[in-house]
């Protein structure tokens, strides 16, 4: 025996609204701010990235004839932010461990540091809470 049709619906089926497409413009100094914000983030990632590799090379004993090593090594006492001799210790591997790998993670701090002021100054909109205070 067959079975009954399904029962007709209660009401007109489901339509889904025409689609709207919005559209956001960026203030332009929000471009700005990204783009000055990226190039920031840009030099001292490569800049903590020169001194890691140095770290690798001296701590990988790499021939520092080579023209490549040589080429770090100098770079690396350029952005080393003065920092070569804070640390003395007797082994060339730890002290440019110590020296370098602060310089890195000080670079790292500059640019994090440099691109949230930049944020904050230059990003139109509401007044930025830099702290608040919780009474509780």
């Amino acid at each position: 025996m067959p079975y009954p049709p399904p029962p007709e619906p209660y009401g007109t089926p489901y339509e889904p609204a025409p689609a709207e497409e919005i559209v956001e413009r960026t203030h332009p100094r929000i471009r700005v701010v990204r783009t000055i914000n990226a190039l920031i983030h840009l030099v001292c990632a490569v800049f903590a990235l020169v001194l890691a590799v140095h770290i690798v090379l001296v701590l990988g004993e790499a021939n520092s004839a080579n023209g490549f090593a040589h080429l770090i090594s100098e770079w690396s006492s350029g952005v080393s932010l003065g920092l070569r001799n804070l640390f003395t210790p007797d082994s060339e591997k730890l002290r440019t461990f110590l020296n370098d790998g602060l310089a890195a993670v000080i670079w790292l701090v500059i640019g994090a540091i440099l691109t949230d002021v930049i944020t904050r100054i230059g990003v139109p909109g509401p007044k930025r809470v830099w702290y608040r205070r919780s009474y509780r």
